[in-house]
């Protein structure tokens, strides 16, 4: 189990009126690590301090999550966008190295496509940009079959009642259960994000980011418009063996980039890649973030 850092700092935030949670080490140029579902800062425990050695790296519960606020609404991409600006100009920055897994990456994606005045770099980890994942939901049945938790998440209600009867299960099948490198997630871990999750709220929060994001308002603001390119230089590190996304996600990803754009598959490697492979993730950001 990765010990907690006596370094790591931990401190509140007010940003698009709510109060987020980060953990912070180093300084310099800022780079914010974004966690996906149904994480919190602490999926980036590996990455903290490698990355500390050469800058401020600020990694916040998200919107909903563990520390972080609750609110009944707000989980759609522009307001999770929004967020991560106030987070960065809150921190007296212009600009941050974007850094997003799963729901993380998403919402990196998203910033980097409708807002990149805040962006230098974006490292994007087993995240396809939101129109891709939309697209392949409708037309891919690989996709779908993988997807099939997202469509059952879209019932009111009972999703949470479900899965708070069996969180300790439930938590076990997707990390241990979905890893390839099974080592990645001990039974003391797996109890950390279990009581993150047992949050009041938390879980309801962390499922409306999927409600958000399949509701008729999302697809009718999408449907139909080309994405704005990214301009930032991109990295995408891809777990091979993935078995929550598809690899056709990752097909002609470079299309939607307009900067330097590289794609790494990890073999052997499944979807919680930063904490199955974590020396080879730091190693691929720290020589992608120091790039000049």
């Amino acid at each position: 189990m990765a010990t907690l850092s006596s370094e790591w700092q931990h401190h509140f935030v007010e940003t698009n009126r709510i109060r987020l949670h980060y953990v912070t080490q180093g300084d310099g140029e800022l780079v914010l690590l974004l966690h996906g579902f149904p994480e919190f800062w602490y999926a980036w425990r590996f990455q903290i301090p490698a990355l500390a050695r050469h800058f401020k790296v600020v990694v916040p519960d998200l919107r909903g999550y563990n520390e972080s606020d609750k609110p009944a609404s707000g989980y759609d991409l522009d307001t999770l966008s929004a967020d991560i600006q106030g987070l960065i100009e809150s921190l007296g920055y212009a600009r941050a190295h974007i850094v997003g897994h799963d729901w993380g990456g998403t919402i990196a994606w998203h910033l980097a496509q409708k807002f990149p005045q805040y962006l230098n770099r974006l490292a994007i980890l087993n995240a396809a940009p939101p129109q891709r994942f939309l697209q392949e939901m409708v037309g891919n049945l690989d996709q779908l079959r993988r997807s099939w938790y997202v469509l059952a998440f879209q019932v009111p209600g009972i999703p949470e009642w479900l899965i708070q009867q069996n969180l300790k299960e439930f938590l076990n099948n997707l990390l241990q259960g979905q890893a390839v490198r099974k080592g990645a997630f001990s039974n003391e871990e797996t109890k950390l994000y279990q009581s993150a999750l047992e949050k009041p709220g938390a879980l309801s929060a962390a499922l409306n980011y999927y409600r958000q994001m399949l509701s008729p308002w999302s697809w009718l603001k999408e449907f139909g418009r080309t994405p704005n390119l990214v301009t930032a230089p991109t990295l995408v590190l891809w777990g091979e063996e993935d078995s929550l996304l598809s690899q056709n996600l990752i097909k002609e990803l470079d299309q939607f980039v307009q900067a330097p754009f590289r794609l790494t598959l990890v073999p052997h490697c499944g979807h919680w890649i930063q904490q199955e492979a974590p020396q080879t993730v730091n190693r691929e950001l720290l020589s992608f973030l120091r790039q000049r």
